[in-house]
């Protein structure tokens, strides 16, 4: 067997001792298997989100290089059930920044001035993700703290990047990726003391329009308490450069289905159905016409391909790293779940279960002797008539003034994973590609693929690079 030692030799001569035993050799060493497709919108408790991370993304995390939570803050996406709190509490938290009511009345705004610099007709023929990804952190740091502009240092932004190539680029035997985690090793204490100022500023009332930041909702309703500490906050603030990643993937990936050449002739179809049939008017379901439609495109691309957990070893030598993957793409198009599941049809929402019908006689039903995950409502410290509950099966969602905003609660709709383990920021993104949706649809723009002989390839989720390839035309 080749050591660390051995090893350094067979790698580019730059990449530090360190950062082989470190990082190369974790990577080499674990193992990923694809688990079941869920018959039932859950996954098992034994499947654990405890430290379920790529092992080469410690180093980006953690100062010396594994997990330290206690020391260094944590994120809910890598925190087991039992550790987030009573009725996962850490999660009910979260998710309180991100409810629906909250988009229109606090983030709306900021969202829709980022999209109307990303289809100003200057950027009209040029490659778009380049333009988006130019002014994305502007958007993702005024989301979280209110900041825009020459307020986020140069640093800031340079960790940003380079959380991003390491995504894209995955592969710690790789040049780009060894010199981005390094930056990103190199600039962490700059940017968690620069976030930990901006949460002060929060907190003193030195940030205009406080309501519009995710972490005056992490503040209020976390209280301070061990469940959501202010380093939590601080952590969640830059882990979000990974949950926040599948943005990007998916507005490419709807651009390309809806490009006016080589597109989808039956997903356009749709779209021109949707935007002229009233596509944000209730129609009797749960779901308005462009919810329904957005929830078939995260179905159908599905920009988070599974969900990682650890697990216990039964026999054998425990490997250093390994886990599991549970498929989202390949339980989406299970045909247990859905008639015909290569279609895209939105329809297929109108009569789906959703977090509000899932009860203990839905969990009866499916067979199971007691509800798995019974609700336990939490109420919300932030001025709204509110609180986040969950399903039986543990999907967390958010009920305002006595409005209930579910979430799609079937195992054959996956892109955002199941259970207690959905995306916490599920809503939030869905809102986000609705908005993109509206106003190219308001504008007349249409996506179109241009002639490029070396398109510029860009990360933009993990192991996930695009060729900045497509741009896009409005009526002048």
């Amino acid at each position: 067997m080749i050591t660390p030692k051995e090893l350094v030799g067979l790698l580019p001569p730059t990449f530090e001792p360190d950062y082989v035993e470190r990082a190369v050799v974790p990577y080499l060493l674990s193992g990923r298997s694809i688990g079941e497709r869920p018959a039932l919108p859950m996954i098992d408790l034994a499947l654990s989100k405890e430290n379920a991370a790529p092992p080469h993304f410690w180093g980006m995390l953690y100062d010396r290089w594994e997990p330290n939570p206690e020391e260094e803050g944590v994120t809910v996406f890598i925190q087991g059930y039992e550790q987030r709190g009573p009725d996962n509490e850490r999660k009910k938290i979260y998710v309180s920044a991100t409810t629906q009511d909250l988009y229109e009345a606090r983030y709306a705004d900021k969202v829709r001035a980022f999209l109307a610099r990303l289809f100003d007709q200057a950027n009209a023929d040029k490659p778009l993700m380049h333009t988006y990804y130019a002014d994305y952190f502007d958007l993702y740091w005024n989301l979280h703290l209110g900041v825009t502009g020459e307020a986020i240092p140069a640093e800031v932004r340079q960790i940003g990047a380079s959380f991003t190539n390491v995504l894209g680029y995955w592969y710690p035997t790789s040049d780009i990726v060894h010199e981005s985690i390094m930056r990103v090793r190199e600039l962490r204490p700059l940017l968690k003391e620069w976030i930990d100022r901006r949460v002060q500023a929060l907190i003193d009332g030195d940030v205009p329009d406080p309501k519009g930041t995710l972490v005056y909702y992490w503040l209020k309703n976390g209280g301070g308490g061990e469940h959501f500490r202010r380093k939590d906050i601080v952590f969640e603030c830059f882990h979000n450069f990974l949950a926040f990643s599948q943005w990007g993937n998916m507005i490419y990936h709807t651009m390309a289905v809806l490009e006016a050449r080589r597109g989808d002739p039956g997903v356009r179809s749709w779209f021109a159905r949707t935007m002229n049939q009233g596509p944000d008017e209730a129609d009797g379901g749960a779901f308005t016409p462009l919810d329904r439609f957005v929830m078939e495109l995260f179905r159908t691309i599905s920009p988070n391909g599974g969900s990682l957990s650890t697990v216990g070893m039964a026999l054998g030598v425990e490997s250093r790293d390994h886990g599991v993957i549970t498929p989202h793409q390949a339980t989406s198009q299970d045909p247990r779940h859905w008639l015909h599941p290569e279609e895209f049809d939105p329809d297929r929402y109108k009569s789906a279960p959703t977090t509000v019908d899932i009860n203990d006689a839905k969990s009866e039903q499916a067979g199971l002797a007691r509800c798995p995950f019974p609700p336990a409502p939490f109420k919300l410290s932030d001025g709204r008539q509110a609180e986040v509950t969950n399903s039986a099966f543990g999907a967390v969602y958010g009920v305002v003034n006595g409005t209930a905003y579910p979430l799609c609660d079937t195992a054959g709709y996956a892109p955002f994973g199941f259970g207690y383990r959905r995306c916490a920021g599920e809503q939030l993104t869905t809102e986000f590609l609705k908005e993109f949706l509206r106003m190219a649809w308001r504008h007349g723009i249409e996506f179109v693929r241009l002639d490029l002989e070396h398109p510029e390839r860009l990360p933009v989720s993990p192991r996930t690079l695009i060729d900045d390839n497509i741009g896009f035309q409005q009526p002048k």
